[in-house]
């Protein structure tokens, strides 16, 4: 297969023409699936029925569940998927992640990668999102982000499921000779019950294999679910409550060294002059390496122990180039601004905003301008990578959210061909999109190609670590609204600017792509794609021209929108003297998900009560990843500072496939969101990224974290996401809350710029 580099343009060319049909070669193998990765490494006595199931004699059955787990719980819901459909339970099975395979592309992770709303269900819509998931077939990322596995999974992995358990059926028709209609399974078996004879799975296994999938895959009943839709154990908890060695950290190889990364902390600068003596004459130091990938520029340290290569790294005497972005957090800003008075790419635009506005009163204008800063990923396993280069063969062991992408850049890295390379993923202390980066695996293979053979285990330190992320973008907005007499909104004009995450991440990934053209999406998402009705409703992104690494971070642009959208929203209900509960009604009323999301979050935080003095609560609605979203957090006056002493979260997901696990993301996304929005932030002085720890990147400690309610819904009639859903419409509630409380209205994050948090 072609590399994701070169076949990236002309992909979009065959997806578009497999839609049309007007390209029947390019529909041929958009059809045709990729090979079973399993068959090539069965234990004996051990059969395969397609890339997620495998079932041993011994009747040991084995599902891949091929997203990255990162603590969001996909490995137990995607286990359950093919488990419900195979009749098991799951603590009959074990899962595994499974290999670095294009088997296990993720189409939906692009679907709604176009320029329309999710509840955009017009003709064009839905082509485009036809076209995407053809793209995503041929481009075979597989990929964990955009809150969009289980979606990606819900018909493949069910499907997988169903189709072995026909075909196990099939084979104990044959074996017993009985016809397989008067055939049923239950826990593993196949029963026939009006004889008594059963056979276990293991027992027909491998017959079963050898047949030809059903022609019609038979799905079960969502009423006769017996799994999915219901709490499960976790099947990844017992080995992190009792410290298992399954982080890519843990990792230990016979005869392994160590080593660690020193970058340049200026992005995409070289080194004028490095000076090694002192770091190569510590004891333990084997040999420190030049590092230069698509990422940047550095020195690879190469060490008997970890600690060696930490100290080796503080003793090189570098000089570094200037570079070709802003020294400081007031030019970055600056440039921002500037760039909201140039022309971008208009990504809503109802109505006739500008005659909307030209003869507008002027006690009728809102106006506002907000700004939120760059953010790091901070995840509590800082990035680490294992790499052993031995007779021309690559083994990397990493968490990573982008298996196929680690093997890719990886091979070309060492110049070896893809198939020369086995990615062991593992799990993950943390991900929200900064493990699709490759930065660590591919610094990591670089220096096993100096170890002539033996394993080398790169661990980069939290200084390291935190000053050379991918970070949320910065960004600004400017904002404009028009009241009519009723005070409901007639006409808004929002622009917001911010770096580009495509094209930022396809300078790392992917240079030869060029980004020129194409407006990025991420700018604007959260905002332009909201389920409000506007009669002049425009919404404008312009691409900044900062070079400083930006991409995916949880929620991505909805959590920059998120907290614009949401926050101007509460300006223009406070200006026009309405309730922000109703005007958000009103203004949603063409969409009942959203208003039954809105109604059931206002009824659990009862909304409207009135309140001790020094309390108040405030309220966000966004429209996320495929899921409606309300967050109501109630705020308090305390002589220590502000405290969140509750939220209250209602989702519409569609359909919930774990209640547990979707609670349990809702409230991890929030406190996130949360986080982020009291006291994050990454700022810049001489070049440099100022924040190098928890000390000065702190999130919200235990003590701090307020009491969560959640309601989930299943009103609307597609599914959505669950892992990034609940950070957007944070920030903009607590802002919210903090303005009902203290009459402050704060447009710039964080809020511990203004305010104190208890």
């Amino acid at each position: 297969m072609a590399s994701l580099g070169k076949i990236a343009r002309r992909t979009f060319l065959i997806g578009a023409a497999a839609i049309a049909g007007g390209v029947a070669v390019g529909y041929y193998y958009y059809r045709k699936p990729y090979p079973n990765p399993l068959e090539g490494d069965l234990a004996a006595d051990e059969a395969t029925f397609n890339p997620y199931v495998k079932i041993g004699a011994d009747d040991t059955i084995t599902i891949i569940a091929p997203r990255a787990e990162m603590g969001q719980g996909i490995s137990t819901t995607l286990a359950a998927m093919v488990a419900e459909e195979l009749d098991v339970g799951l603590d009959q099975v074990k899962v595994e992640h499974g290999p670095a395979s294009y088997a296990y592309y993720n189409s939906a992770i692009l679907e709604e990668g176009g320029p329309f709303a999710f509840f955009d269900e017009s003709m064009t819509a839905e082509i485009v999102r036809a076209g995407m998931g053809v793209v995503g077939k041929f481009l075979a990322l597989q990929g964990t982000g955009g809150s969009a596995s289980t979606r990606d999974g819900f018909d493949k992995m069910r499907e997988a499921g169903a189709a072995a358990r026909q075909m196990l059926i099939a084979a104990a028709a044959q074996k017993l000779g009985i016809a397989a209609a008067d055939l049923e399974t239950a826990n593993g078996s196949i029963l026939h019950k009006a004889s008594g004879k059963s056979l276990t799975y293991g027992a027909v296994a491998a017959t079963a294999a050898t047949m030809a999938p059903p022609a019609e895959i038979r799905l079960k009943d969502k009423a006769d679910w017996k799994l999915l839709g219901k709490p499960q154990k976790r099947i990844d908890m017992p080995a992190k409550v009792t410290g298992a060695p399954i982080f890519g950290i843990d990792v230990t190889l016979p005869d392994m060294l160590y080593g660690t990364v020193k970058m340049s902390p200026r992005f995409w600068a070289k080194p004028v002059k490095a000076d090694f003596s002192k770091a190569e004459k510590m004891p333990g130091v084997i040999k420190i390496v030049p590092i230069d990938t698509n990422y940047g520029h550095g020195f690879g340290i190469i060490a008997e122990n970890t600690w060696a290569a930490f100290k080796a790294a503080e003793a090189i005497d570098t000089e570094w180039a200037d570079p070709e972005y802003p020294l400081d957090s007031a030019g970055i800003s600056e440039v921002l601004k500037q760039a909201l008075g140039t022309k971008g790419s208009v990504m809503r635009d109802d109505g006739d905003v500008d005659t909307a506005f030209a003869d507008a009163p002027r006690e009728k204008i809102v106006e506002a301008d907000y700004a939120v800063p760059y953010l790091a990923h901070a995840t509590m396993e800082p990035m680490n990578a294992t790499a052993r280069l031995k007779d021309g063969v690559l083994d990397i062991w990493c968490g990573n959210q982008a298996p196929t992408l680690v093997r890719q850049l990886c091979a070309n890295a060492v110049g070896i061909e893809q198939d020369k390379v086995s990615v062991h993923t593992t799990f993950m202390g943390g991900g929200f999109g900064r493990r699709v980066e490759v930065d660590y695996a591919l610094c990591a293979a670089l220096m096993a190609k100096e170890t002539a053979g033996r394993p080398i285990k790169v661990i980069w330190t939290r200084e390291e670590d935190m000053r050379h992320d991918a970070y949320r973008p910065a960004s600004v907005g400017k904002f404009q609204a028009r009241l009519g007499n009723d005070g409901m909104p007639v006409a808004v004009d929002m622009t917001i600017a911010s770096p580009s995450l495509i094209a930022s991440t396809l300078r790392r990934l992917f240079p030869s792509i060029s980004p020129l053209g194409r407006p990025d999406k991420s700018i604007v998402d959260g905002a332009h794609n909201q389920p409000y009705t506007i009669p002049n409703y425009r919404v404008t992104g312009v691409a900044a021209p900062v070079s400083i690494p930006v991409g995916s971070w949880r929620s991505v642009g909805s959590s920059i929108n998120g907290f614009f959208h949401e926050g101007f929203l509460d300006e223009i209900a406070v200006a026009g003297k309405t309730d922000p509960v109703d005007l958000r009604k009103k203004l949603m009323a063409a969409y009942p998900a959203a208003v039954k999301v809105v109604e059931k979050v206002a009824e659990m935080a009862k909304w409207g009560e009135t309140l001790p003095a020094g309390k108040a609560k405030g309220i966000a609605f966004t429209l996320s990843f495929g899921s409606w979203v309300g967050e109501i957090v109630q705020v308090a006056d305390t002589p220590s500072g502000i405290r969140i002493e509750k939220v209250w979260i209602a989702a519409d997901v569609g359909t919930a496939l774990d209640p547990d696990i979707i609670e349990a993301q809702l409230i991890s996304a929030a406190i996130y969101g949360l986080s982020a929005a009291m006291g994050q932030e990454i700022t810049f002085a001489g070049g440099m990224v100022e924040q190098s720890n928890f000390h000065d990147y702190d999130a919200m400690r235990i003590l701090q974290c307020p009491a969560f309610e959640v309601a989930i819904l299943e009103n609307f009639h597609k599914m959505g996401g669950v892992g990034e859903v609940g950070t957007p419409p944070a920030a903009p509630a607590l802002a919210n809350a903090i303005f009902a409380l203290t009459g402050k209205r704060i447009r710039t994050l964080p809020l511990s710029k203004e305010v104190t948090f208890a």
